[in-house]
């Protein structure tokens, strides 16, 4: 089996920390969101990783073959003209099964089920309360897949996708979406690959559904936060690791045994990575990124870049790599 990791776009949304690095490696919970992604798929037969990047995506490259000793090729989007677009670039590495899967979406599933498989393809989804802003799946009556509605209108179909997608015949993806681009259906201005899932339902292709229990989005920096927070809260806690005397930490947090604390409060729900100073200083809700300086601040709600310097009294924040915001004491 081989897995396609999609992670091209230039991650607007979490700007100005994607200007210097991929979304992929922003930090959370204490590493980059593709290491959570890589934790999620371990115990599978992976013959292969594609990863499909653009955008800085040589630092993707550099990190993933420093820290996994894995087969992994990397395929660049040079035009991001979406999901399917993407997959079609790894058409010529793609024989047999395949898990498709975003570098945003981390998620904790039980993946082996998958070695058993029978459906020709398995949509992993997530029930919500408002599926208005998702993209959902329609169910027919064996619980098959009979429909893919982007952003419904309705509150009928509840079941979300969340970016994780199993096919027993990859070849038979590519096909579907070739006739997705040959007919050059586009939403926005991208070929989805839910519509060419769709292709393959009309065709015949039993596609059933799995559900997960947590699906958590890593897209804002808010986002981020939320996410860190559920992940501190589920095993990713070291507090108990932490001793020093002028330091009160209130857990959970993570903190790189590597980092200089002095004369602070560090939690809850704080992050202090590797290499990073922070002294006379209040994180609580934030992230602060690798080799980052803190000092005479509070932080809350906030991201510090890798290497950023930040000194004086705050709130929330958003300082990208290798930035400075200094502000004079009240």
């Amino acid at each position: 089996m081989k897995v396609i990791i999609l992670m091209a776009g230039f991650g607007t949304r979490l700007r100005p920390h994607t200007y210097s690095r991929p979304k992929a490696l922003i930090n959370v919970a204490g590493k980059p969101m593709i290491a959570h992604i890589m934790d999620a798929l371990q115990g599978l037969d992976i013959e292969e990783y594609i990863c499909v990047v653009g955008y800085l995506g040589d630092q993707i490259e550099d990190y993933f073959r420093k820290t996994y000793p894995v087969k992994a090729r990397f395929v660049v989007q040079e035009q991001l003209l979406g999901q399917a677009h993407a997959i079609h670039l790894c058409k010529d590495y793609l024989e047999g099964p395949a898990i498709v899967l975003f570098s945003d979406t981390i998620f904790e599933a039980d993946l082996t089920v998958l070695a058993d498989e029978t459906a020709d393809a398995v949509a992993f989804v997530k029930e919500v309360d408002d599926p208005r802003r998702f993209g959902v799946v329609a169910l027919g009556k064996e619980g098959f897949i009979t429909g893919f509605v982007e952003k419904p209108e309705s509150m009928d179909n509840r079941l979300a996708l969340i970016g994780l997608y199993y096919v027993r015949d990859s070849g038979r993806m590519i096909r579907a979406i070739e006739a997705l681009m040959a007919e050059n259906r586009m939403t926005k201005g991208e070929f989805y690959i839910a519509d060419a899932f769709g292709i393959m339902v009309r065709e015949g292709a039993r596609f059933r559904t799995e559900r997960v229990e947590t699906w958590l989005d890593c897209g804002k920096p808010e986002t981020v936060l939320e996410t860190t927070r559920y992940l501190l809260a589920h095993g990713h806690d070291n507090s108990a690791n932490f001793q020093n005397n002028t330091v009160a930490v209130i857990p959970p947090v993570h903190i790189d045994p590597t980092a200089v604390i002095e004369h602070a409060v560090i939690g809850p729900n704080a992050v202090i990575a590797a290499g990073c100073t922070v002294r006379n200083s209040i994180i609580r809700d934030s992230i602060v990124e690798e080799g980052a300086v803190v000092e005479n601040a509070l932080l809350t709600e906030s991201l510090v870049g890798q290497r950023a310097h930040v000194s004086g009294h705050f709130s929330r924040l958003d300082v990208g790599d290798e930035s400075s915001m200094d502000v004079d004491e009240a």
